[in-house]
This record gives structure tokens, sequence and C-alpha cells, in this order.
């Protein structure tokens, strides 16, 4: 016979619980059917485990439980690569007993009446361990192995808790492994926070993924994933949420009222809020307080994001908050002055060069507003004076550096509305001072030849005339 002992495990598992008592409970087997049988355990590493029953005799065909400790509580699971190990030793009794110290000296000596009967690897298993591994361990450590191990002695809810410590550390490859042994991928704690929460937090792509694959179920009403991605300045997460998460809904409101819109702005984050435009957030949306993205941005006087908001959407500088504040007066308010021309003061600006408020547009343009600011069609304030037959305002827009073929909404130029209005004059003028006169609109049609223009002019002024007297 071969071995005279057989163990009930191929493998010994040990629960670690951080400065608590750990211990195994294995047991062993007597295979002869008449003879008693002396038992040996020892440890590659004696000064770590111990026994409470080294040394122990077992009856025929009889089964005996040993215990195997951790000799001290330990802050951290005493891991090795490879595996300590048990080894069992054992020896036939044919006088069927021996004290305690006569096993001892028994087993010291070696020879074909001692077996060794099996080697059982030891393994720490349990979350505590999985914590420890998430740790930057020693290099020395078989990291893939050991996680293995540890999981094993895991149960669902445990695998969960861990793997949000996962998704937290931004880990995709202890995620992984968590969820293929069952953790749920939708676990929420008593806030509803989610794992896909603590993963968009730790900026791991690849993680958002895994989870979204596991089939991770978004809730849009507590998750506000877009929001954590936007204040982050991660374009790249964004994509892979909204490109991914086909339920996200891209104009979630967290508890203020406020989108992922809201907060990009509010950080200035240019990018994030060309994206989230792109792929269909509301720019006009509003918060609680009646703020839209565009009010956040200027009240933080983030002048990029200011432009690409009004780009976005023309009208909504005009909104206004529950108590009345339009964007210009949360950026006066805040002193964000480099805000006041694209804001406010170019309206102003719009305004003289339609009137022919002379005094108004220089004192606009002696302040620093930028001469070809833009309408909502298009329209610079040259386009404005030029239709409207502002020759004093054209002339003056001009000599502070007005764009003479800047081109509207519609690919018209100042000339092409001076001719679309009848005003030779102004027409002349902006000839006179470079305009091109052949360039076409989106319709195809340049402004008219000059001289074709007077001609032109002169049969429709005497009815232009009597029209305006009427």
């Amino acid at each position: 016979m071969d071995r005279l002992v057989k163990a009930d495990v191929k493998e010994v598992n040990i629960i670690f619980k951080q400065n608590e008592k750990c211990f195994a409970i294995f047991r062993l087997t007597n295979l002869m059917h008449t003879m008693n049988v002396a038992v040996s355990l020892t440890t590659t590493n004696p000064s770590l485990l111990s026994f409470t029953n080294p040394l122990s005799i077992i009856p025929p065909l009889s089964t005996s439980s040993f215990t195997i400790l951790l000799s001290k509580p330990s802050p951290r699971p005493p891991l090795s690569s490879p595996l300590d190990t048990i080894l069992v030793k054992s020896s036939v009794l044919p006088i069927g007993k021996a004290s305690q110290e006569e096993l001892r000296r028994m087993f010291l000596k070696s020879g074909p009446q001692i077996l060794k009967d099996a080697i059982i690897p030891i393994s720490f298993v349990g979350p505590h361990v999985v914590e420890f591994l998430l740790t930057p361990a020693p290099r020395k450590l078989d990291i893939s192995f050991l996680l293995e191990k540890a999981i094993s002695g895991c149960d669902e809810s445990q695998l969960s808790l861990l793997l949000r410590s996962a998704a937290k550390c931004g880990n995709s490859y202890f995620a992984s492994a968590l969820i293929d042994a069952g953790a749920n991928v939708n676990h929420r704690d008593s806030n509803r926070l989610s794992v896909m929460a603590l993963a968009v937090q730790s900026g791991n792509t690849d993680l958002i993924e895994i989870l979204i694959d596991s089939g991770y179920l978004i809730d849009n009403s507590v998750d506000w994933l877009l929001h954590e991605a936007a204040g982050m300045d991660r374009v790249d997460l964004l994509e892979v949420l909204c490109l991914s998460c086909l339920d996200i809904d891209l104009n979630s409101a967290d508890t203020n009222g406020r989108t992922a819109l809201h907060v990009a702005a509010i950080y200035g984050h240019v990018e994030v809020l060309r994206f989230l435009v792109s792929v269909g957030s509301d720019p006009d949306v509003a918060d609680c307080k009646g703020w839209t993205p565009l009010h956040c941005a200027s009240a933080q006087g983030h002048r990029k994001a200011v432009e690409l908001l009004l780009d976005c959407s023309r009208y909504v500088k005009y909104a206004l908050t529950k108590d009345g504040q339009t964007a210009y007066a949360l950026a006066l308010k805040k002193g964000n002055s480099e805000l006041y021309d694209i804001l406010h003061l170019g309206d102003v600006l719009h305004r003289a060069a339609t009137t022919n408020d002379v005094d108004g547009l220089r004192s606009c343009l002696t302040e620093g507003v930028e001469v070809n600011l833009k309408d909502q069609n298009g329209w610079t304030p040259l386009h404005r004076a030029a239709f409207k037959g502002r020759i004093e305002s054209v002339k003056l827009l001009l000599s502070y550096g007005a764009k003479i073929d800047v081109v509207d909404d519609y690919g018209y130029t100042p000339l092409h509305r001076a001719v679309e209005a009848g005003h030779v004059k102004v027409a002349m003028a902006l000839v006179g001072d470079g305009a091109k006169a052949n360039m076409k609109g989106l319709n195809g049609v340049a402004p008219m030849h000059l001289e074709t223009f007077k001609k032109h002019l002169s049969l429709v002024s005497p009815l232009r005339e009597k029209k305006e007297r009427a």
C-alpha cells in the first residue's frame, strides 16, 4: 500500500480576515481495516502556520478532523507564490497506541515505515485577500493565480461588493474576473450609486465597456454618468457611454435640474460641449433655477464655451433665469468683461448700425466690441448698415476694420444686401473700398455690374419714393 490515510480535500482554504483568528479544518481517513495509523502534520512555513493536533492516532477506517491555524492575527494575508503546503506523513502502529513523545521520535526517523501520504496546498481566500491584491502587491506574487484562489472563498454578495472596489480602482482585470465568478454588475449601494458610476469616476474606458457588455442596465433617474465624464473633461468616456449605452438619456438632469451640458459649461470644457451638442444634447434646456448652459458659462467667464453655445443657439442669450437675469446680466454681475461684447454690446452695435447711430457705433467700437460680430442670421453690423443704406455707418465700420466681403448664412455679402435694397451710394462706397462685385451667394446670383445697378435704380427709385411717401 502506497498510503495509509486519505485527505478529504485536495487543497486547504483558509478564509483570511484582517487582524482576526484564521483557521481551516480538514479531515483524514485511515484506510487500514485492522490497524491504527499514526499521523504527522507539518507545513513548509511552521513559523506562520501551526496545527492544534500535529501528531495523532486514527483508528481503523475512522476519520479525524484537523485544524490548521494562522499563528497570529495579521493585517495582511501571508500570500506566497508558490503556495505553502501541508505534508502528511503516516505510519502503522502495530501496538495500537503511543505517547506524543513516542510519536515525535517515530517521525524524526526516516525509512520505509514512514509514508508521505499527501502534500496539500494551502490557500488564503475571501474578500479580504481580494482587497489586498487590489492594492499594489509585491511583484514576486502571481496575482492572477492568487486572485482565482481568493475569489473561490467569496459568496455572491461579497463578489458584488468587491466589484465596486475594483471599479473604484479602475481595475478592469479584477472586474472581469469578479463578474465571471458571479458578481452583480447592477449592484447599487444604499445611495443607489452604481458600479458604472464608480467605473466612470475611475476614468477607465475598458472597464466601462466590460460592464456594458456584461449587461449593465442604466437608470437615467440616478445614473448621471455623462455629468461625471463632462466634469472630468473626458470626451473619450462620453463617446463610449453615448455610443454603447443605447438607453442613455443625453438630457438627463441631476437633482438641481442640470444636464451634462450644464456641467461642461460650468467648467468651460469646450470639446465636451461640442461633442454633447453633436450627439443631440439640448443647449437650451434650463435647470431648476432657469439657468441654461450659457448662463453657467457666462457666470464663470468661459469665453470659448460662451462662443460655442451662442453658435449652437443664437436666441438663448436672451433667455431669462427664474430671477430674471440674462447671460449678459450674470457676466456683468461677475465682472466678466471679456463677454460683454458677444453677449450684449454686439446687439447694441447691430442696433446702432441699423438706425445709423454713428455716435453709438463709435462708442461701442471704442470700447473694443468685435466689429464683425454676427447675429442669428449671420449678419454683421456692416450687412445691416448696407441693407438700410446707412452710408455714414458703413464708412465708420469699414474704418474700424469691418470685413467687406464677409458672407451671412445665405452666402450674401454686404454688397449683395445693398444692391438688394437698392442703395446705390452704399454699393458704390463698398465697391470703391474693394468689395467684390462678382461674388455669388448661395443662389448663384452676384451683385449686378454697377452701371447696370445705376440703371436699375433709376427705374425703381421713383416707385420707391412714392411708396415711402405713401
